[in-house]
């Protein structure tokens, strides 16, 4: 037996439209493919990578993530956490590419079984790709000898998940693309078909269901950065604990899991929205910046990131703006030179901040940037 998603109110079908009017608005920016696109693309790829390997205890940071896909070594980031990220990579990769699939696509077991060992392949001893054998618990926060929840047996696995398998591709078709992803992630993750790595594959699956359902690429729809906050992740760990209880119980309601997903993926399509009008204006300032001292446009690929804070790697540059290494070379030492960059580090491990030139920019886009809204605490 599945959860089953709960009657909407009037605030929910609110949300859900502020949502949907942020998304298609999204939609219509990315038509214009801006040459900025991929580096936004990528940042949030790695920000969505970042968040559910931090949910899971890896830590690591947005530039070493970026670094690892444009097939760089990352500066900070271990081995045990690599093998982590490169898994979600992967896994990411392949719902980029399943987002758009052929109007006969179909959820089945080899999919899903697929798609966990890309994202747990590391792991031979536990299975991956491969419904458990055993008993499965989720621990609790507080005391790791308590189970917070049992799975069900995994006897049970195997009917549970063509039941699961059904209702992907048949059930709650009417309803909203954000409902259903949320009851796929809930469901899932209470089913704990695998041994290890539910909680990545139910969040996986979940924006697999957005993007194909709602049409905005993977990386627009995973809720998986916001989720991997501190303060969010506790509250994430938190609700998934009261729906159904220790053992599971469907017949509970599932509305505060509803509202949950709901305001995650509000204050994600803010964020993405946000991200999208910042990277617009920051190019165009610095374009008009750059121009004035008579350097080439393309140098803005490599301002881009700075601007944000993120470590500038000579190679990535050259990749996003589709350089030979003796041209981004001197790129690079011209915007040193100028006061654009500033260098740290030696070698393979040599990367870009921001220089004082970049301050007045930085400064003038941040000082028009409004907080993000709660969609269920409207202003009075």
């Amino acid at each position: 037996m599945l959860y089953a998603a709960p009657p909407l109110d009037g605030d929910d079908l609110r949300v859900l439209d502020e949502i949907e009017a942020m998304r298609r608005a999204l939609r219509h920016l990315l038509r214009a493919t801006p040459r900025w696109t991929r580096q936004l693309r990528r940042n949030l790829t790695a920000r969505a990578i970042v968040g559910s390997n931090t949910i899971e205890g890896y830590a690591a940071t947005v530039d070493d993530v970026e670094a690892l896909m444009s097939g760089e070594e990352p500066l900070e980031t271990g081995k045990r956490t690599r093998a982590e990220l490169e898994g979600c990579r992967r896994g990411m990769t392949y719902i980029q590419a399943l987002a758009d699939a052929d109007d006969d696509f179909r959820y089945d077991a080899g999919l899903l079984n697929g798609l966990h060992f890309m994202l747990q392949g590391h792991h031979l001893d536990k299975r991956p790709g491969r419904w458990r054998d055993g008993p499965a618990y989720v621990t609790s926060p507080d005391d790791p000898l308590v189970p917070a929840y049992t799975a069900p047996d995994h006897g049970d696995v195997p009917a549970l998940m063509r039941e699961f398998i059904e209702w992907l591709n048949e059930g709650d078709l009417d309803a909203p693309v954000h409902v259903r992803a949320s009851m796929a992630h809930l469901n899932l993750v209470k089913i704990h078909p695998w041994k290890d790595g539910n909680g990545r594959m139910s969040r996986a699956l979940s924006t697999l269901v957005f993007s194909r359902e709602a049409l905005i690429p993977p990386e627009f729809s995973s809720i998986e950065e916001w989720l991997g906050r501190g303060r969010n992740t506790h509250a994430y760990y938190q609700i998934l604990e009261e729906m159904g209880g220790p053992h599971g119980s469907p017949e509970r309601g599932t509305r505060p899991w509803i509202r949950f997903c709901l305001t995650a993926h509000h204050r994600q399509a803010q964020q993405a929205q946000r991200r999208f009008d910042v990277m617009s204006r920051a190019w165009t300032h610095l374009v008009e910046a750059v121009e004035e001292t008579g350097l080439d446009e393309r140098v803005v690929h490599a301002l881009l990131p700075v601007f944000s804070d993120a470590k500038v790697r000579r190679t990535v540059y050259q990749q996003d703006a589709d350089l030979s290494d003796q041209q981004a070379i001197r790129d690079i030492r011209e915007l040193v030179s100028r006061g654009w960059l500033v260098p740290h580090g030696k070698a393979r491990a040599r990367y870009y901040a921001p220089g004082p030139l970049m301050d007045p920019v930085r400064e003038e886009i941040r000082q028009s940037l409004e907080p993000y809204t709660d969609p269920y605490r409207r202003p009075r």
